[in-house]
């Protein structure tokens, strides 16, 4: 995979603008994941944590499939709150530090009145690539 990052573009921070592949591999596309716990419910209302949470689940869908987070290719967010998000950016790092590393796929960030259900404050989408070996 190589990251697109043309000459005398400012370099994004926390994703990259896109990437380009090629060859025979497995395509991975996941469903949105929120902030839950393995039983389907919220251990916080804080946003962070959700994050922590849906990004973990994301994680753990990736290695059922034999991938890591390295095979992202793209991460589409869907938050209620812009606020709750400005002010939750040192957790939202953590979180992506635990989980993602130093990966920054092509990410879309998009502030929604709400999700199917109310008490959740995120919902991330995924899709990913891995290579044939």
């Amino acid at each position: 995979m190589r990251v697109l990052q043309p000459d005398g573009w400012a370099r994004p921070r926390g994703f990259s603008h896109g990437v380009a592949f090629s060859g025979p591999g497995q395509w991975l596309v996941l469903a949105g994941q929120t902030g839950t716990n393995d039983q389907g419910e919220y251990e916080s209302d804080d946003l962070a944590a959700q994050v922590g949470a849906a990004l973990r689940r994301v994680m753990r869908l990736l290695a059922d499939a034999g991938a890591g987070p390295e095979h992202i290719v793209r991460l589409t967010w869907y938050l209620t709150s812009r606020a709750e998000y400005e002010a939750a950016g040192a957790g939202i790092g953590a979180a992506w530090k635990e989980t993602l590393g130093r990966h920054f796929p092509p990410s879309t960030l998009l502030y929604i009145d709400g999700l199917v259900d109310p008490r959740a404050k995120v919902e991330l989408e995924v899709t990913a690539f891995v290579p044939a070996r």
